[in-house]
């Protein structure tokens, strides 16, 4: 593979990681699971502890963030250092350090850090989603009823 058509795959999988927290971070969980393959499967679990969610495919994976995050709720979702591996034309893995901020009025704060590891693959020239686990190393949760005293 020629060091232009690897560096312009490379730039086209980061955009797709930039598709999705954009669309999280928005609520446009249709555009998100779009993002993915269709029988694709997304997992988030900590790094000591069991899966905390497990979904195959757009659509479940589309509904299921929709049950999962309020209306009312304020996502952040931050992207750091990335590595990305092209191993054909059709095929990329990546790992991206990652930070994850939840909000909701009555829930609180969930303050998430760890990694997003990736699955790609291209198909009509676009790349997709084939995989994604999401992988924190700590997780942090602050609740309304217990705010900071002075």
């Amino acid at each position: 593979m020629e060091d232009l058509t690897r560096l312009v795959a490379v730039e086209d999988v980061r955009r797709v990681m930039a598709r999705y927290v954009y669309s999280a971070d928005h609520h446009r969980w249709d555009d998100l699971a779009g993002l993915f393959t269709l029988d694709a499967p997304f997992v988030a679990s900590t790094v000591d502890g069991p899966d905390q969610v497990r979904m195959t495919g757009r659509d479940e994976i589309a509904d299921g963030l929709k049950a999962r995050n309020r209306a009312d709720s304020v996502l952040i979702h931050h992207l750091f250092s990335s590595e990305i591996d092209i191993e054909s034309p059709d095929s990329a893995t990546g790992v991206w350090a990652m930070e994850d901020i939840v909000t909701t009025p009555h829930d609180g704060e969930m303050h998430g850090y760890g990694h997003y590891r990736v699955r790609f693959t291209r198909s009509d020239d676009r790349w997709l989603i084939a995989g994604l686990r999401i992988t924190r190393l700590r997780l942090d949760w602050t609740h309304p009823d217990k705010e900071n005293r002075s």
